[in-house]
């Protein structure tokens, strides 16, 4: 009998970041590797990624990494791992290009793609894995069914249950998943951040029905913003523009690359004529649709910036019309608010889908018992959502009767270990860590660097400078006083001055004292000055106190 262990170095109790682990046996099979968009406090960070420790000291076990669909939380830390552990991967055509953009991005070079069907068998180490294809918001999703002495482990990815689906390449066969329900589900893990929204997601996914009277009455430009991997909800917009034969300008490159790969796999083809290039667009243009997409935050960052009248290609007119086709949820709820706000003080018209009535393409509570009852698992795991999301997933499995016991509500690095087909602990625990990485330079940087930067761009910095005699510890010269973010120097000569004269007094007493040591000085120093800076201006800056000691021969 297989001896299993689940578990998830990311995923669980945050949005993004998802990778999850399945050990059957001696084998590890690798589902996603995604990155999570920083806080506002974490300044300077780009992306958030997973810890891969564990996966380092067991890279001998891995057979293989399924990518399960083409967005950032599930892909975007994929070039970091492959970078540090060459697993051959396994994924559907528009992924693997993807793939290979953000491998190209941090210059990695060996790595090995392994292209599947949406619905195919395959063989990993000893393991049978059947793909079935779901519908999600970009094309080519897919789920996994992996084969134990159990049962299948099925993992759903993101997904929705809609019937009316046009184009193929975005369609679910739910006589499939059906038929491996049939044959033994004995773990199904499921997706949790939709499931506040009551019902079917579909059709309140869509948003043709909520702009097509702004498009079709606009007075001049229509500027619409969408997440840049929402391929559904793009085709929609595409194809409004071309029945109202509106040109189209594509604001970023990055879709403009995305919907070349599209086209070139013969999923869709943007309509004939309707496309403005680069070359031919101008601002002056009239009658014509601006899309301004993004990933996570960036749509909103860009809008902002278009807004505020500091973008390069878009100034905005009192005619144009502003469409936010790209609802905020939860954790960008700040970015859509600030960026509403700005553009109601350039007296545009603008309009905001409502995210509780416009849903992201992520399950909701009717598409979750679907599954549920198509598969008809044995034992429950609420997977990609923050706590009360899983614990919400949970209550849906309980309501339909499923035992406490056989529902597993897990964290990061919390692993449920199976032995003879049931569960026997949850207790061993992984420690893992966020590996953040810092702008273009893809380093991890520490919380400590993030508490310094916080630090500087709350109460900004004090640097304090001075020269000693190495032999007699006389000063000869300063002490200089620098000062970042805190006081305008010229208002405040008295506080200039006495900082210097801590660091001076206290060279002093220390060599009078003979306890002189450079670090030690410098040490108390900085102490005493946040002590003074404190009392006089209510500030904690950083400070930075140097004594250059330089030997003078005699």
């Amino acid at each position: 009998m297989d001896k299993i262990r689940l578990f998830a170095l990311g995923g669980l109790d945050e949005d993004g970041k998802n990778l999850y682990v399945v050990e059957i046996n001696n084998d590890i099979i690798l589902i996603e590797s995604g990155l999570k968009y920083p806080e506002n406090e974490q300044l300077g960070v780009e992306m958030i990624i997973p810890d891969y420790n564990y996966l380092q000291k067991n890279s001998d076990r891995i057979r293989a990494i399924f990518i399960t669909h083409a967005h950032d939380d599930v892909l975007g830390s994929l070039a970091y791992l492959t970078k540090q552990i060459n697993i051959p991967i396994y994924t559907t055509p528009l992924t693997a290009e993807v793939v290979r953009l953000e491998m190209k991005k941090i210059g990695v070079t060996k790595y090995s793609i392994n292209l599947i069907k949406r619905s195919d068998v395959l063989k990993i180490g000893n393991t049978q894995v059947k793909t079935f294809g779901i519908t999600t918001s970009i094309m080519d999703g897919f789920g996994l069914a992996i084969a134990t002495s159990h049962g299948y482990i099925v993992y759903c990815g993101e997904f929705i249950i809609d019937s009316d689906v046009k184009l193929e390449t975005f369609a679910s066969d739910v006589s499939e998943l059906s038929e491996i329900g049939k044959q033994g589900v004995f773990a199904l893990m499921c997706e949790s951040s939709g499931v506040d929204n009551k019902g079917y997601t579909a059709p309140n996914h869509r948003i043709t029905d909520l702009v097509e009277n702004h498009i079709e009455n606009a007075r001049s430009r229509i500027i619409i913003t969408a997440y840049e991997q929402n391929l559904y909800r793009i085709i929609e917009i595409l194809e409004l523009a071309n029945k109202y034969h509106k040109r189209l300008f594509i604001y970023d490159d990055g879709l403009r690359e995305l919907l070349k790969i599209v086209e070139k796999l013969g999923y869709y083809k943007i309509p004939p004529k309707i496309s403005l290039t680069k070359e031919k667009f101008s601002n002056d243009l009239d009658d014509v649709i601006i899309l301004v997409t993004g990933n996570g935050p960036n749509v909103f960052k860009i809008m902002m910036k278009i807004a505020m009248g500091e973008d390069g290609k878009v100034t905005l007119d009192k005619n144009d019309t502003v469409i936010i086709g790209s609802p905020s949820g939860d954790t960008l709820e700040v970015e859509s608010s600030n960026t509403v706000n700005e553009l109601y003080k350039e007296d545009v018209k603008v309009v905001v889908l409502d995210s509780k009535k416009v849903y992201s393409i992520h399950a909701s509570s009717e598409d979750l018992k679907m599954m549920i009852y198509l598969f008809k698992p044995k034992y429950y795991i609420p997977i990609k959502g923050e706590y009360r999301h899983l614990v919400d997933n949970a209550n849906i499995a309980l309501d339909m009767g499923y035992r406490a016991d056989h529902i597993i509500v897990l964290d990061n690095g919390q692993i449920a270990t199976f032995e003879n087909g049931f569960l026997k602990t949850t207790s061993d625990l992984i420690d893992l860590i966020d590996v953040m990485i810092d702008g273009n330079d893809n380093s991890d940087i520490s919380s400590f660097v993030l508490k310094d930067r916080d630090v500087l761009s709350k109460d900004g910095a004090i640097i304090v400078g001075i020269v000693i005699n190495y032999n007699t510890k006389e000063v000869i010269g300063g002490p200089d006083v620098q000062s970042r973010g805190l006081i305008y120097l010229k208002d405040a000569d008295y506080i200039v001055k006495e900082v210097g004269n801590i660091l001076e007094d206290t060279i002093k007493e220390a060599v009078a004292d003979n306890r002189f040591e450079n670090m030690a000085v410098r040490m108390e120093a900085k102490e005493r000055i946040t002590r003074y800076l404190l009392k006089e201006t209510g500030k904690r800056p950083m400070i930075l106190p140097t004594i250059v000691e330089i030997n003078i021969s005699e």
